[in-house]
């Protein structure tokens, strides 16, 4: 847990459990008491300038509120969290508190009524510039770019989409898609380390914490379900069966627009890959900066195939772990990527409707 002031008041958060509350300094000294099982009679013993009635209430408010565990009651499930969180070491709290701190966030139902918002939002506080200017700094201005070529094709092709045609995605495209973003290119071996991975996208000590699991909905020769990406093998590790527009839409924070998608994927974590040999909490940031490496390199090879690439940050995390299997400490989701093959009308595709305009993401 963690404990800090906010408009005057101390504030106590649980961030394992999600619970916050605000309480009187002395609760801290009563935690403090309990970094080990201890009886109330040994709590009202050590503080007898309080009245035993008055401890005790503390200690139940604090035992409801998650910030204290009895030991015959509920400890054990607690407990395992507790062991699985210590193995985070020195991360632990600036990583550990930032990762459950955001974690299932509640995002809003209805994306017309969020534009809304926007809207007022921007009429009593402009929207920030999106390019930094220096005006009175001399400029040398630049050659004009050349954009021909394959490469340059796809990078202006890029873009985010929310339509996608019903037909099912070839086989061999999400074949191309995995093995190109998360397929390992080739092994390397480290005297005295052992062997490091290869991939098309770069990882902080060529750790590679990033797997990669695909829900699939829409592909040519495979059954609806979830399955995991070896990227060792090139092959899907079958899961579990099913999937449908509904679901996807509502593991992505109820965002319908890509609920039609063919395929989605969901990157997550193994923290004790990168925790190996970093063991300060700036590696987490290295990780969501890895997930982010895969994310665009995903996108712009889907954009070659000529698929219809999304990304989003908006998704029911605790749900998409549960439904995986992962406990969502040593193992968690931390972005989410998908596809299907464009609409016909490539054209009425890439206008934005009023509902859309809420998560534009160009």
């Amino acid at each position: 847990m963690v404990a800090y002031w906010r408009d005057g008041q101390f504030v106590l958060e649980n961030f394992l459990t999600r619970r916050r509350i605000t309480a009187d300094p002395l609760a801290a000294a009563i935690l403090h008491f309990f970094d080990r099982y201890r009886s109330e009679r040994q709590l009202c013993a050590k503080f007898p300038e309080y009245s035993p009635a008055s401890l005790r209430k503390a200690v139940r408010s604090l035992v409801r509120q998650s910030f204290l565990e009895t030991y015959t009651r509920g400890a054990a499930d607690l407990d395992v969290q507790s062991e699985a969180l210590e193995e985070w070491g020195e991360w632990n709290p600036t990583a550990s508190f930032f990762h459950f701190s955001t974690k299932d966030m509640r995002f809003e139902r209805d994306a017309a009524k969020e534009f809304r918002e926007v809207v007022k939002l921007a009429e009593r506080k402009p929207m920030p510039r999106p390019v930094k200017r220096y005006l009175k700094a001399p400029k040398i201005q630049l050659p004009v770019p050349t954009a021909s070529g394959e490469f340059a094709r796809v990078l202006l092709m890029r873009r985010t989409w929310r339509k996608f045609s019903s037909e099912s995605v070839s086989l061999e495209a999400l074949s191309k898609l995995l093995a190109l973003t998360w397929g390992v290119q080739k092994f390397v071996d480290i005297p005295k380390l052992g062997s490091i991975a290869v991939k098309t996208s770069p990882s902080g000590g060529a750790l590679h914490p990033i797997e990669a699991y695909v829900l699939v909905r829409n592909v040519e020769k495979l059954r609806s379900g979830l399955y995991h990406y070896n990227g060792a093998n090139h092959c899907l590790d079958f899961l579990r069966r099913g999937s449908s527009s509904k679901q996807i839409a509502s593991w992505l924070a109820n965002q319908w627009w890509y609920a039609g998608a063919a395929f989605v994927v969901f990157m997550s974590a193994v923290f004790e890959r990168t925790r190996w040999k970093y063991d300060y909490p700036r590696a987490y940031r290295a990780m969501l900066l890895e997930a982010g490496h895969l994310c665009q390199t995903f996108c712009l090879t889907a954009t070659w195939l000529d698929l219809a690439p999304f990304c989003t940050l908006a998704f029911a995390d605790s749900a998409i772990e549960k439904a995986i299997g992962l406990d969502g400490i040593s193992e968690s989701v931390l972005y989410v990527a998908g596809a299907g093959l464009r609409p016909k009308n490539d054209r009425q595709a890439h206008l934005l409707s009023g509902s859309d305009v809420s998560s534009l993401q160009l």
